[in-house]
């Protein structure tokens, strides 16, 4: 069986009530690591939010900071956010980043939030060179929607995009990165299951040689979120090959079952570092962990 093992006991960042945009909260990070250098794009949140309440009612903002590390451990993070919101879609903020490599460059699709209802959220994307300084802001599917994922290479000559319309993974396809069409469901919630309630992507498929290796989340009845894994088809993603029964990561440690939304890890993206993956997740939305997989593990 696959199992994520948790690199530390304690988080790797957690809020620094110092600075305004980021005391709340830090979490769901995307993560890069190049040239010996693991970065993280990480959520961070200056107030509370309440789930719970039917819209949000107490405004809360989330931008998007940056920190680096040469051990995957101890992270030192850039004084201000390198993301924030702009227009009336981003007036409670930019979430969750995903970030994939083509070329050159690293494509950010992120979730827009509009703040006037919980479902006010849509799929964008923003360029960048040095994961800094980001540009081409766009909407990229203008409809209620979010957990996109883009992959790292085409697939038969096109780009390829999950992303989720609730409850179900799903994919898309494009030409030029700006019109997505042929959607179909990738991935199903499993009934009884620990992700019974809805899934989506935790970041951009690995390539392996037996297929795309995706890891998700999942929610149950309870509203617990959990890590799992799937075997995507090289040549055709929207086929899946394998999907282990039981979770990867679960909530166990304090810091995952206590905070803003208790009983939570939630990935945006893994890092292949050598003869592993490093996962880096979102806890209790409050802090961040990593765990890592070793690629000897990985059996279907």
């Amino acid at each position: 069986m696959i199992r994520l093992k948790r690199l530390a006991d304690e988080p790797v960042l957690t809020p620094d009530p110092s600075r305004p945009w980021e005391r709340a909260a830090v979490f769901n990070p995307a993560v890069v690591h190049e040239n010996g250098t693991f970065h993280l794009l990480y959520r961070a949140c200056d107030r509370p939010f309440h789930l719970d309440t039917p819209v949000p009612q107490h405004r809360f903002t989330s931008v998007i900071g940056h920190a680096t590390s040469r051990d995957g451990i101890h992270f030192e993070r850039d004084p201000l956010p390198v993301f924030t919101g702009q227009g009336p879609q981003e007036a409670w903020g930019v979430e969750d980043p995903r970030i994939t490599r083509l070329g050159a460059e690293y494509i950010m699709l992120y979730t827009a939030f509009g703040g006037r209802s919980w479902d006010d959220v849509r799929i964008a994307m923003a360029r960048s060179r040095d994961l800094v300084h980001w540009e081409d802001r766009r909407i990229v599917l203008d409809e209620p929607n979010k957990n996109a994922a883009l992959f790292p290479e085409r697939v038969g000559g096109r780009y390829a995009l999950l992303h989720r319309r609730h409850p179900d993974i799903w994919i898309a396809w494009s030409e030029d990165l700006r019109t997505w069409t042929d959607h179909q469901v990738v991935m199903r919630p499993r009934e009884g299951a620990w992700d019974c309630r809805k899934i989506g992507a935790a970041g951009p498929p690995i390539r392996t040689a037996d297929g795309w290796l995706l890891f998700y989340h999942g929610v149950d009845e309870r509203r617990t979120y959990r890590l799992g894994v799937a075997l995507l088809d090289p040549d055709d993603p929207s086929r899946v090959l394998a999907r282990q029964a039981e979770p990867v990561l679960e909530p166990e440690r304090d810091w995952e079952l206590q905070g803003l939304v208790p009983g939570v890890v939630f990935s945006c993206g893994a890092a292949d570092v050598g003869d592993s993956y490093y996962v880096y997740y979102g806890a209790a939305d409050t802090v961040i962990g990593v765990a890592v997989l070793p690629k000897a593990d990985v059996r279907f």
